[in-house]
């Protein structure tokens, strides 16, 4: 592991040295200000962008638009335009926390500060390392916790969608905490210890961990880990499930079976989806949507599902996710190796030992800023993969019986029918309510 570490850290002591102290302190100055000037024009962008929401929605309020006036009343149209105002109001506390976080970890040298203090506590080595991930996702997620509370037991609770109890959101929380020790907690080790032993193609390597960890997640996660939250019982309904079959079988599909989700005991939103991988591919339905619609509407719920499969469209994403996550790791390969990297972002590197646990969490605290011009391109091709998926669904149900199961789900979920487009453009993963169903119930459908 020494000749790893001299590896890691052979750029730092040249640039510490004085024949390079000029060129360092330019790169610890370029990295500070590209850093802050892309945060200040990101969250200045997001606040626009959430304006533009505000005053649009708030500017509809009064009226529903014509082509749903048969179908929504005012007093719902109204609920979704105050829910989404809310949330959106909310939405700027967590981003304006969001940043002040960032800068305390960084320019103000929170992160440093920590990282010092368990080495002086710890000293050097693997164990410190995992400790610094594991202090920064704990302080973090303390942080974030009225935030949370604040979103169920508030904004939630105020407009009549939180079902949960104190005691079960708690119950929860802990289950979420001990799964993510159980599982975060040695991968975070296998990582540092790839980072530490694998020389300069560590990246490559801890790509290929990462890849793998998330393609069993994929297997494991509805047999395993979905029923520690919630109740999967098998569809009774007959006449149901004997539609449902016959849908799927028309499709070319096989699941390993169809399951009712006790969605109610948490939320009143209603949801259905596949999850799963290979042959661990189940249907899942809340509770709250099978009491909603009618079987025509189910039918074209499962059949814009089954579209995403059809088009392949999760591997697509999940191509795109290892694709980008490569791209990525190959650059912090990189960044890792320059001490600008780190004093740039308000941190002290350990000279003459692993600085492994530092170049993740700044990675993790930068890439974020990457958003502002990689969320609209991601949003796009998510709506486009919607529309794929409406138009498979009509073509094999009912682009009436899709539509009016849409409106019932935009209604359920108050969802606006009023949204600001350029903001729908940035943010929006699936298509506003006028132009999806425009498209569903166009004549050529």
């Amino acid at each position: 592991m020494a000749c790893s570490d001299n590896l890691h850290l052979r750029p730092m002591t040249e640039l510490f040295s004085s024949d390079h102290a000029s060129a360092y302190t330019a790169y610890t100055t370029y990295t500070t200000l590209a850093f802050a000037i892309t945060l200040c024009l990101g969250t200045w962008f997001k606040f626009w962008l959430a304006g533009r929401q505000m005053r649009h929605v708030a500017l509809h309020r009064q009226t529903v638009p014509p082509a749903f006036a048969e179908r929504i009343s005012l007093a719902a149209h109204q609920k979704a335009a105050d829910y989404t105002l809310t949330r959106t109001r909310f939405g700027l506390m967590e981003l304006a926390w969001g940043v002040f976080l960032t800068i305390c970890w960084t320019l103000l040298g929170g992160l440093s500060t920590l990282n010092q203090w368990l080495v002086g506590w710890m000293g050097h080595g693997l164990g410190q390392q995992v400790a610094l991930l594991a202090s920064f996702v704990a302080i973090g997620g303390l942080l974030d916790l009225p935030f949370a509370l604040y979103q169920t037991f508030v904004i939630e609770q105020r407009f009549g969608f939180n079902k949960t109890s104190v005691a079960l959101w708690v119950q929860d929380f802990v289950k979420s905490l001990l799964l993510s020790a159980l599982i975060g907690l040695p991968l975070a080790t296998l990582v540092l210890w790839l980072m530490a032993a694998s020389g300069s193609w560590w990246w490559l390597w801890v790509w290929l961990v990462w890849m793998g960890f998330n393609l069993l997640a994929l297997v494991i996660y509805p047999s395993w880990i979905a029923p520690l939250f919630n109740t999967f019982k098998p569809l009774e309904d007959p006449q149901t499930k004997e539609r449902i079959t016959q849908l799927m079988a028309r499709c070319g599909f096989t699941s390993k079976g169809f399951f009712v989700m006790d969605g109610s005991r948490r939320s009143g939103h209603a949801n259905a989806y596949f999850t799963g991988f290979g042959a661990s591919k189940r249907v899942v339905f809340f509770d709250t949507l099978l009491a909603q619609l009618n079987p025509d509407e189910i039918d074209a719920v499962l059949a814009h599902e089954l579209g995403h499969f059809k088009h392949r469209h999760i591997v697509k994403r999940i191509i795109a996710l290892f694709s980008l996550s490569l791209l990525g790791l190959s650059a912090l390969g990189w960044v890792s190796q320059q001490a600008w990297f780190y004093t740039g972002l308000g941190v002290l590197p350990n000279l003459g030992a692993p600085n492994d646990a530092l170049a993740l969490l700044l990675f993790m605290m930068v890439t974020p800023l990457l958003g502002v011009v990689l969320g609209p391109l991601f949003a796009y091709l998510s709506r486009q993969h919607e529309f794929e998926a409406d138009a498979y669904a009509v073509a094999q149900t009912s682009g009436t019986a899709l539509a009016a199961a849409l409106l019932k789900l935009f209604e359920d979920n108050a969802s606006t029918l009023t949204p600001d487009p350029v903001y729908a453009q940035v943010y929006y993963s699936h298509p506003p309510a006028a132009e999806r169903l425009g498209r569903i119930l166009a004549p050529t459908n």
